[in-house]
């Protein structure tokens, strides 16, 4: 929930901060959806609803386990990275062998979409649910104003892109995974299990979605049916922004995008933050289409 500016702070202040915690649920979001890219070339449109599936998961476990919100959010996402498994081993990657264009593969995530978002408003109904999240008094943290919950957001963000970068960096897993970004082929030949780092790599990403899901719902205060699919566009720009296929480039596209768009309504209506957000994502492409972050490779 955000919390009601006080007169005495500064409104760009409290705009940064408010930024960060955007900035923090779309990294969280697009290094998942980035990472899908890298390893399979192909991009998944239902990741928005995959996000949605996991806040609805988080309320559930939540409100029917009487546990916290954070270890729902826990157990969603582990929820989802099954799901992530195996929507890959059963659907995406039977089609992608026997159908190598990648613009049908496209056409399949598209109907799983669709599949996800009228399924979960069959069983939660298209209703918008609260969370049951405490009312919070907020913290003046230097000249930020976020309530515990913002905070906690923040630090989930931090905390999971510095493990995204100990994966890739530090691990055969992420090595191997960086890898089969540059040459699927060539990683094979080098002995590498691509079936099993794609499905760990779906694993991962769906249990980024969960958490992204989950850190989103806790922020707006209430979840939707399609409060992923809508999120998704502007998971695209921050991916796009920073480079396809590149997750350090996705955490700086998020970074841009987050406090673009939070810092833009301090001067016009907020209802066309987002429109600035895309604006600039325009211009990055007309001058420089590679993204941002273009000489890192792609994972």
């Amino acid at each position: 929930m955000v919390p009601l500016p006080s007169p005495c702070v500064n409104p760009y202040g409290l705009a940064i901060g408010f930024g960060l915690v955007t900035a923090s649920i779309l990294a969280i979001a697009s290094v998942g959806l980035t990472l899908q890219f890298g390893v399979t070339n192909y991009v998944n449109f239902a990741y928005g609803d995959f996000m949605t599936l996991g806040a609805y998961l988080a309320f559930e476990i939540n409100a029917g386990g009487h546990l916290s919100i954070w270890l729902a959010m826990v157990l969603s996402a582990l929820c989802m990275g099954v799901v992530g498994v195996a929507a890959d081993r059963f659907l995406l990657s039977p089609f992608t062998r026997r159908f190598p264009n990648l613009f049908y593969v496209l056409i399949v995530t598209f109907g799983l979409s669709l599949i996800l978002l009228n399924l979960i408003g069959a069983i939660w109904t298209p209703n918008f649910q609260q969370l049951p999240v405490a009312t919070e008094n907020p913290l003046h943290l230097g000249p930020f104003l976020l309530t515990p919950s913002q905070v906690a957001i923040f630090g989930t963000g931090v905390a999971l892109m510095f493990g995204a970068h100990l994966l890739l960096t530090r691990t055969k897993l992420g090595k191997a995974m960086r890898a089969m970004s540059d040459n699927t082929s060539l990683a094979t030949v080098c002995g590498i299990d691509t079936r099993l780092v794609t499905s760990v790599t779906w694993f991962i990403t769906g249990a980024l979605s969960g958490i992204a899901g989950s850190v989103l719902a806790i922020d707006l205060g209430t979840i939707t049916p399609a409060v992923g699919e809508t999120f998704l566009f502007v998971i695209f720009a921050s991916v796009i922004l920073g480079g396809i296929g590149k997750p350090y480039g996705a955490m700086l596209g998020a970074l841009v995008i987050g406090l673009t768009t939070e810092l833009s309504a301090v001067v016009i209506n907020p209802a066309y933050k987002l429109d600035v957000a895309f604006g600039l994502l325009v211009v990055v492409l007309l001058l420089r289409p590679q993204g941002i972050v273009a000489s890192a490779g792609k994972a």
